[in-house]
């Protein structure tokens, strides 16, 4: 009887292998067929911009200088996230109160993969994905299903709502420090600021001449104030809906924010192999939240980043208290591949991370980093602030249409401020 055990456990492990390999070929059929997709999708979209002439490098004249103070009805509210109840309960109230809001924005998205694969994504997701729920990380899954239940949206749903960052998003992120504190202290302040851009290729608006997820996404922005025994242990700016971190603080400590790293392998692809069962990779907007409620220092926060496996290749840049706390982490899927630091002693005083490597160009059709950096150095480290970076990330193209909210923040204090974006034509499309 023992000869036949290994024998047995041997064409198990065939029959899994086969199984793992013929779910393999099943995903890179189906990349195939989006990536083709999403080409035709682009063409189509290339030519917009072109007979609109606006490339960016058309809409980039100067440098702004009068953005800041914003109108005040675009000043983003608070919402607090009491970290002490039950995670299914901890966002009922607010779910509940915008659950229009959530219903109009995953609507656009549902029309927008009928229009490649008519009902059967959909189906999928409100069939079975559900289920994928468990096999998020404790306490975001219990939280993702009581905002599922207060907004009365399929569960399914809201599940790839908050996986849906890993894919595909565009942003722009600086950290700088202050001039007068490094000379005199040798402590100057550390400021941290980012343009959250989302909805690339995820419906037009041909009325407003405007992407339709990115309309859809401001009204659900919200600042969130997560306590535990009624005091403050981090803050965020996110969305409604949305458990994840991708804007963060956490006074006296560090903030930290997430940038896209577009590379051929991308987010999809972990994503795919998560569903599939394939991986057992983080979430790096929940990896995210874990660090700011656990960390204790910035050094504690970038060796959190730099290690785990993540769904998908990433920019975080961190921001600490002290003179030279600031860095830009560039993620693969599997390890660290460089980190680029603020270095008063070579006079690098800032930092700044849109979506591509830093020892690579931009590509000219996206390029936002030159002009960031250009306008930047106009304000000369001796007269940075949060309203003079404020108006650096206001020039086109750093702003676009694509653009939803300005956050601001300085991590000795555990200031943030933040505020819807818009862009009027002329504007860049991204």
């Amino acid at each position: 009887m023992a000869e036949n055990v290994c024998p047995s456990k041997r064409a198990q492990s065939r029959s899994t292998l086969h199984k793992k390999q013929g779910n393999s070929s099943i995903v890179k059929i189906a990349m195939m067929a989006l990536l083709q997709r999403f080409y035709l999708l682009l063409v189509f979209l290339v030519v917009i911009v072109l007979a609109k002439d606006q490339v960016n490098g058309d809409v980039w004249e100067s440098c702004e200088t009068s953005a800041y103070p914003p109108d005040k009805k675009d000043k983003i509210e608070w919402y607090p996230v009491n970290l002490d109840s039950a995670p299914q309960e901890r966002w009922m109230q607010l779910a509940s109160k915008k659950k229009h809001e959530l219903a109009g924005m995953i609507g656009v998205v549902k029309n927008f993969t009928r229009f490649f694969f008519k009902n059967l994504l959909v189906d999928w997701v409100d069939k079975d994905w559900g289920a994928l729920a468990d096999k998020i990380p404790k306490p975001y899954s219990d939280e993702i299903k009581g905002i599922a239940k207060a907004a009365n949206i399929p569960l399914g749903e809201i599940v790839l709502y908050n996986i849906f960052y890993e894919i595909f998003s565009v942003c722009t992120s600086v950290v700088a420090q202050d001039k007068n504190g490094i000379l005199v202290f040798h402590k100057g302040k550390i400021y941290h600021a980012r343009n959250l851009d989302f909805g690339l290729f995820l419906g037009w608006d041909f009325k407003r001449d405007t992407w339709l997820l990115t309309e859809y996404l401001r009204p659900l922005v919200v600042n969130v104030d997560y306590q535990r025994n009624g005091k403050t242990v981090y803050k965020s700016v996110s969305f409604i809906g949305y458990v994840g971190v991708l804007t963060g603080i956490k006074p006296g400590v560090a903030s930290v924010t997430i940038n896209e790293r577009f590379i051929s392998d991308g987010g999809y692809i972990g994503l795919i192999e998560w569903v599939l069962g394939l991986n057992d990779a983080k979430f790096m907007s929940l990896l995210l939240r874990d660090t700011l409620d656990k960390a204790s220092s910035y050094q504690d926060a970038v060796n959190v980043l730099v290690e785990p496996q993540l769904i998908a290749p990433a920019y975080f840049i961190v921001a600490g208290t002290k003179s030279g706390e600031g860095c830009v982490i560039t993620r693969s899927r599997e390890k660290t591949d460089n980190i680029m630091s603020l270095n008063i002693t070579s006079n690098v005083w800032y930092v700044v991370e849109t979506n591509y490597d830093n020892w690579n160009k931009p590509p000219v059709t996206d390029d936002r980093r030159t002009p960031a950096k250009a306008c930047l150095n106009k304000v000369t480290q001796q007269h940075i602030s949060l309203p003079n970076i404020y108006n650096v990330l206001s020039t086109k193209p750093v702003r676009n249409k694509l653009t939803t909210y300005t956050a601001l923040m300085e991590p000795s204090t555990g200031h943030l401020e933040s505020y819807r974006r818009y862009c009027a034509d002329p504007c860049p499309l991204m």
